[in-house]
């Protein structure tokens, strides 16, 4: 392919920069498929490494005679924290150097890291295993998403967005339901060790399928120091609201998949393995279909050029408020379990527009950059305080003889829906505004 001459882009509303294009063709074929499945199993991998300690919560709490606001620490700040800071610096590496060598190293340090969890014998030692695993995981997204600018045609990156993020929920699924029924015959222990052993093989596969990326050649205008570059970024009014919906995103979608199934479990009576199997597979399904859809609405949207880029997921996050609230206090075990479905879909439908908005707001080179700070919105505040929130609202209220003390503490994920709904819709016109002026 012949070397196009250098462009200018704008990025975060005003800032020209100089980019020159990659001179390795993008991937066709076999070679595009190959890299898009070792992306789908990269989230699979890093999603089930994540969600293992909240399918296996009452075991652990049982066995390390843990408090829920104790779970709650581990399943969110223990994590959280790691994994939102270290994700930027993570990104600059994958937008300026390789995103392969990225990834390959993020898999291998948190995989090693959910195995030695498998060993803890107290709180303490089983969260700073988590802080490994989030130290590992932090660079997965940004570096898988450098990888989709470098490897896979504009046209198609909404989907190919929407199938990487189809990890999570197929993720989801199989340490739901894997990890139930696996932990009631093995334990919690040998269910850690073994998904951390899987690590290897991901790894192996990535090196293979990706190939080597060239790094991108930049003008001096275009070095500009990250957290100089990703404050610019913040400022701007399109990045900025979609930031602040992101923060909302992390109250709903942490304390719903740290507590869903306990809350299952204690108020309607399923097993481990009853919940890990319908609520994994529920919730598997919803990612996949909500993924995809969201993947191609997304590249259906940008193609309309009317910038209107976050107007669908807005809507469904109202409708989820609203479901996920009747859910928590239905008397019936599968009505609850079927209101909860909504806000499944919204959380896995959101993830390509979200990060496919924030892509086309920072511009070229700056995709990696864009979507740890994403994540650092969703993944900071939210997983850190959404799920000791809800713990300690249960403890109170359960101490208070409310037989339900855990749906009370669970309201704070559909309030969260609420807003995320709103912030997206204000952010919704901000983008369009923005892409209507370059």
């Amino acid at each position: 392919m012949t070397e196009a001459a250098p462009r200018s882009i704008v990025v975060h509303d005003r800032t020209p920069i100089s980019l020159e294009p990659s001179v390795e063709e993008y991937a066709r074929g076999w070679r595009s498929v190959t890299i898009l499945i070792a992306l789908v199993l990269i989230n699979v991998l890093s999603q089930i490494d994540r969600i293992i300690p909240f399918i296996l919560a009452e075991s652990i709490k049982s066995d390390l005679e843990l408090s829920d606001t104790e779970i709650g620490l581990l399943t969110g700040l223990a994590f959280a924290v790691c994994y939102s800071l270290l994700s930027l610096p993570l990104a600059r590496a994958s937008d300026r150097g390789s995103p392969r060598f990225v990834l390959i190293s993020c898999i291998l340090i948190w995989s090693a890291m959910t195995a030695l969890g498998g060993f803890a014998a107290s709180f303490l030692l089983l969260a700073l295993t988590r802080f490994g695993v989030a130290f590992g995981e932090a660079g997965a997204v940004p570096a898988g998403h450098a990888l989709i600018a470098r490897k896979i045609r504009p046209q198609r990156r909404g989907l190919a967005i929407g199938l990487f993020a189809m990890g999570i929920p197929l993720g989801t699924m199989v340490g739901f339901a894997a990890g139930g029924a696996i932990g009631e015959t093995f334990g919690w222990r040998a269910v850690m060790v073994g998904a951390g052993a899987m690590g290897g093989l991901i790894a192996l596969l990535t090196l293979l399928a990706a190939g080597p990326t060239l790094k991108l050649r930049r003008t001096s205008a275009s070095s500009e120091p990250f957290l100089r570059s990703s404050g610019r970024l913040l400022a701007s009014p399109a990045f900025g609201w979609l930031f602040i919906g992101a923060i909302f995103l992390g109250f709903a979608a942490a304390p719903f998949y740290a507590f869903s199934a306990p809350f299952l479990i204690r108020t309607h009576g399923f097993s481990t393995s009853q919940v890990g199997l319908a609520f994994g597979l529920l919730q598997g399904l919803m990612g996949v279909v909500g993924t995809l859809l969201g993947g191609r609405g997304f590249d259906r949207a940008v193609r309309s050029g009317t910038g209107r880029v976050l107007g669908p997921p807005a809507i469904l996050f109202l409708i989820a408020s609203a479901t996920t609230s009747a859910a928590l206090f239905v008397p019936i075990g599968w009505m609850s379990i079927a209101l909860m479905v909504p806000g499944m879909l919204s959380f896995s439908f959101l993830l390509p527009w979200a990060f496919g908005a924030a892509h086309l707001v920072a511009g070229d080179g700056k995709q990696a950059q864009a979507t740890s700070l994403v994540m650092i919105g969703s993944g900071l505040l939210g997983p850190a305080l959404g799920p000791v929130i809800v713990g300690a609202v249960s403890d109170a209220v359960t101490a208070a003889q409310e037989p339900n003390g855990l749906g009370f503490g669970l309201l704070v994920v559909p309030m969260a829906s609420l807003l995320t709904g709103i912030t997206m819709l204000i952010a919704n016109g901000r983008v369009a505004a923005l892409l209507r002026r370059r």
